[in-house]
């Protein structure tokens, strides 16, 4: 099942299940997380779809970034390509990273409010003092207050590789400014996600109507467990309005590669949908 956030044509934005052609609103649901934070998000969500009566057509609706007031955080060189990668930047910090992707304890860092994150269809950016970006396509799970994943979305990391490479210390400036993070389109629940080995994530990149990058990876792929890195965000941190963590990346452009302002981002995993975006 398929939970999503819309704006309908009367500028109300509810929530409720997406299917392939309609949404079905979930009345007296106000936020994801009236769903997602009970104690059985699925079976509310099945009792909830049985008692709809309204259904709006897909091509009716504006879907919206699949979040409430969550903050959102990431996880950094989890993937053998991405350590790789930031290897190649920044030559001087190469063996922090690969420390890194051996160590026990986790990379984990900050990455957006809510209120900068872009949604299905809207614009990303790129900084205007940066002139190597790239986007970094990711699972995004969805946490609850508990702690527990409940669902799953799609992320985009905006990187700025430049300025992380250039010290490792501007990881912030590199990874964090407005709309620097997307998600969406829908959350797919917990146990709607296929099995790691059948989870193809792609992402593909278009500049004036042409395909410029396509690369694909598995969650199969990822070095560290989904339950283990949701463990050390949670050691000592609690989040009240839950929380969204970006898994890291496999997919990484070739580094002669950066983004353009109007090129178009397409990120698709199986089981969630596609998530597409546009560079400003």
């Amino acid at each position: 099942m398929r939970l999503c956030k819309a704006r309908v044509q009367t500028g109300e934005v509810v929530v409720g299940v997406a299917a392939e052609a309609h949404v079905s609103v979930l009345e007296g649901i106000r936020d994801l997380g009236d769903v997602l934070h009970a104690d059985g998000p699925g079976e509310l969500a099945k009792e909830l779809l049985r008692q709809s009566t309204r259904k709006t057509r897909l091509a009716e609706v504006t879907l919206l970034a699949p979040i409430d007031q969550q903050e959102v955080w990431a996880a950094g060189v989890t993937y053998k390509r991405i350590q790789e990668a930031r290897e190649r930047e920044s030559v001087g910090a190469a063996r922090f990273y690969d420390l890194v992707y051996t160590a026990a304890r986790r990379e984990l860092f900050f990455k957006s409010l809510s209120s900068r994150v872009a949604g299905p269809a809207e614009t990303v950016r790129i900084r205007r003092d940066s002139r190597w970006s790239v986007p970094e396509p990711e699972l995004a799970v969805v946490v609850s207050p508990r702690m527990q994943i409940v669902g799953y979305t799609i992320g985009n990391d905006m990187s700025a590789r430049d300025i992380e490479g250039e010290n490792p210390l501007y990881l912030p400036q590199a990874k964090m400014y407005d709309r620097s993070c997307a998600l969406g389109p829908v959350i797919t629940l917990a146990d709607a996600l296929p099995p790691p080995d059948q989870v193809v994530i792609r992402m593909t990149i278009e500049r004036h109507s042409q395909c410029v990058f396509d690369g694909s990876t598995r969650l199969s792929a990822m070095a560290r467990a989904l339950t283990d890195l949701v463990d050390w965000l949670g050691r000592e941190m609690a989040f009240p309005h839950g929380v969204i963590l970006l898994t890291g990346t496999g997919i990484v452009p070739p580094d002669a590669f950066s983004l353009a302002a109007g090129d178009s981002i397409h990120i698709e995993i199986a089981g969630i949908g596609r998530l597409s975006n546009v560079v400003e």
